[in-house]
């Protein structure tokens, strides 16, 4: 098994992080994490800038000693956020050649936001992983456009990378920078970010862009073709990538660390995961089709008397001890313990799927 080695420790790959966004786990707990054999979070930058702030994570510790979590932690630059409202709408900012331009409120109050700001802010949240600002754009977009985000890519990136030199100094304990390879759908302009990113050094390379077309359809061509850009040997991160059988397709592209929201956010809307039959098994979830998991509606009236497990292959506290008719009744019932019991069983879902995918 390969490893990622982080200042909180190893975490083996292919490696999931649940989305943290301001610290905390939505409907579940950092030890529901632990429990489903995750070995870190993925924490957003802008949102905990804006709630708490950065000073006060600082001065409680940085994100670990804030939340208490001990696995490793990576915040994303905040670029992507600030990125899209800006191209929602243009009364947000704007994207200049040294900074991006953010009115939180579309008034006259407005945040500068630069590389160096960036990776100050993460340093300040005591990251172990930390990733460069870049812009952002759809695969969409004009050459002109994908252009510009390349050459704004690398420029920021190089900046990034003086600034962290700058902060970690000659510590042993540094933390890891990720670099963002964009270049939308042309293979060409994906290779020379890449190309030029590597020049300036990074521990990781994250997929840039959106990996989907304009009706929300999965692009694997756009996510190989930066796979194939970014070098051997490095992380390969599939930024906010993560239905299960993107997550397949991608481990087989050369990708080897995902994040998302999908799992927690499913939960919440009574949706969990379960292996089809005969499917946990490292064959299993590489089956041609796709289809080795399925969803368990638990609103469904048919669970209502139903006294078998959601998983029976599943080693969750939920499927461990209770049935399918008890978490129909919680949800009916709006008990918090029903989304709470929902998000660990589809953490550990993820859990299992990445160790099979080790295989």
């Amino acid at each position: 098994m390969k490893f990622l080695e982080t200042r909180a420790g190893q975490v083996p790959l292919p490696a999931f992080f649940p989305d943290a966004t301001y610290g905390a786990i939505r409907a579940g707990s950092f030890d529901d994490v632990y429990a489903a054999g995750l070995h870190g979070c993925e924490m957003n930058s802008y949102h905990l800038m804006t709630k708490p702030g950065a000073k006060l994570i600082k001065s409680l510790g940085g994100l670990h000693g804030f939340t208490g979590y001990t696995g490793a932690i990576l915040t994303d630059s905040g670029g992507f956020q600030l990125y899209s409202l800006i191209r929602e709408n243009s009364d947000y900012g704007e994207i200049r050649d040294k900074e991006i331009i953010f009115r939180p409120d579309r008034g006259k109050e407005k945040i500068t936001f630069t590389p160096e700001k960036c990776i100050q802010v993460q340093f300040q949240y005591g990251s172990d992983i930390m990733m460069a600002l870049d812009m952002c754009t759809h695969p969409d977009d004009p050459p002109e456009v994908q252009r510009r985000s390349v050459e704004l890519t690398v420029k920021w990136g190089r900046r990034c990378r003086e600034e962290f030199d700058k902060l970690a100094g000659k510590s042993e304990r540094r933390p890891l920078l990720f670099g963002i390879v964009q270049g939308g759908s042309d293979p060409a302009l994906r290779r020379e970010c890449a190309d030029r990113l590597e020049e300036i050094g990074f521990d990781g390379y994250g997929f840039g862009g959106w990996p989907l077309d304009a009706n929300g359809a999965f692009r694997p061509d756009i996510l190989k073709m930066a796979a194939d850009a970014m070098p051997d040997g490095k992380i390969k991160y599939a930024m906010g990538l993560g239905r299960p059988e993107e997550i397949v397709q991608c481990v087989e592209m050369g990708y080897s660390l995902f994040d998302c929201v999908i799992p927690t956010r499913e939960a919440r809307h009574q949706r969990l995961y379960v292996f089809a039959d005969g499917c946990a098994t490292p064959e299993g979830v590489r089956r041609p089709d796709g289809k080795f998991y399925k969803f368990h509606y638990a609103l469904d009236d048919r669970h209502a008397r139903d006294g078998a497990p959601v998983d029976p292959t599943c080693d969750c506290e939920l499927c461990r001890r209770h049935s399918r008719a008890y978490l129909h009744h919680l949800f009916k019932m709006n008990d918090p313990q029903a989304m709470r019991l929902a998000t660990a069983h589809n953490l550990r879902f993820y859990g299992r799927l990445l160790r099979l995918l080790a295989n």
